[in-house]
């Protein structure tokens, strides 16, 4: 799926990726044998970001700026 996404398309997946765990937090301690499927689902969300010219790592200081810290860099 190469296909980019439609301006409210691209907007709902901002909001719902900025609601999932970071992959450094998905451990199978707290998510039992799903942990590869979470990890798998992540990287799905983080590729097709990607696609439409949106860093993942940016997503969640453009959904929520307030409630976001600052960059270390």
């Amino acid at each position: 799926m190469t296909d980019k996404l439609n301006t409210d398309a691209l907007m709902a997946l901002k909001i719902a990726f900025s609601y999932m765990p970071k992959a450094i937090e998905v451990t199978k301690y707290e998510y039992g044998d799903r942990y590869q499927t979470v990890l798998n689902h992540i990287q799905t969300v983080r590729e097709m970001l990607l696609i439409n010219d949106v860093d993942p790592d940016e997503v969640s200081g453009e959904i929520d700026p307030d409630n976001t810290p600052n960059s270390s860099y």
